[in-house]
Parts: C-alpha cells; sequence; structure tokens
C-alpha cells in the first residue's frame, strides 16, 4: 500500500465500527460557497465516511456517515444523474465532481481525481483509483 492509502486509512479506520471493513478510500475536495477543504472517503459495505482531514492528514471534525437510506440524491457533474449511471459517471472522467444530497437536507459536492493516464501519480496514484473503483462499486450495489 501506497503512502496515500495508508494516510487515508489512518484517518478513517477510527470511525469504523466493530467488524467493519474499508473496501477502499479516496481523497477529495469537498467545496463550500466561500471554502473549500480536504476530506477522505471511506468506502464500506453499508455506508460512506466522509472524513475531513488536514493538510498533514490527519481527521478534522466528526466524520458523516451515509448508509443508501441516508441518501436522498446523488448525481456525477456531467452524467444523467441517476443512479444507474452514477458508478459508470465515477470512472469515466479524470475528474469527477460528485454531489450528494442527504435526508435531513445537507448537500456535498465532492471534487475527486480519477488517477489514470499520464498523471496518475499526480491524481492520488493507484491507491485513488481503487478507492474510486471501490466508490462506483457502492453506488452501483445501493442502486
Amino acid at each position: 500500500m501506497g503512502e496515500l492509502g495508508v494516510k487515508l486509512r489512518a484517518a478513517l479506520e477510527p470511525s469504523l465500527e466493530a467488524g467493519e471493513e474499508l473496501r477502499g478510500a479516496c481523497v477529495a475536495t469537498q467545496v463550500g460557497v466561500f471554502k473549500g477543504r480536504q476530506v477522505a472517503i471511506g468506502v464500506t459495505a453499508g455506508r460512506l465516511l466522509i472524513q475531513g482531514m488536514s493538510r498533514k492528514f490527519e481527521p478534522d471534525g466528526p466524520p458523516l456517515s451515509l448508509p443508501p437510506e441516508r441518501l436522498a440524491a446523488a448525481k456525477s457533474e456531467g452524467a444523467g444523474g441517476e443512479w444507474w449511471s452514477l458508478s459508470a459517471a465515477i470512472m469515466d472522467g479524470a475528474a469527477v465532481t460528485l454531489k450528494l444530497r442527504t435526508t435531513d437536507g445537507e448537500k456535498l459536492k465532492l471534487m475527486m481525481m480519477r488517477a489514470s493516464g499520464p498523471f496518475a501519480k499526480l491524481g492520488g496514484g493507484e491507491e485513488q483509483r481503487q478507492g474510486l473503483e471501490a466508490l462506483g462499486e457502492w453506488f452501483a450495489a445501493a442502486g
């Protein structure tokens, strides 16, 4: 496992429940109206974990736990926005913006590099690619 994978897992594993396995992790930028922050996205069988991180990849604040039933809407920038196409959209672009809305009205805009092509290492490398693959598989199973 590369350096990014080690850092992401260190930020996410304290939030796992007993017996829960982290299937993948990737780094994203959570974009807001006047600010952005670095987050780790963890994928387990039953939920997504969104953990804010400092520049040193240390957890920053409590994680957001998102099981499928807590998601009211999910779409990917440039995609059809339907659950059935979301997993393919995550894997198709060099960069992807994932927009989530929870059942309690919270909105998240997450921008991620796909980590492929000649600049793959700059986009997070193999760990980022595997994390995005796990994220796409999670949405495919949730839909």
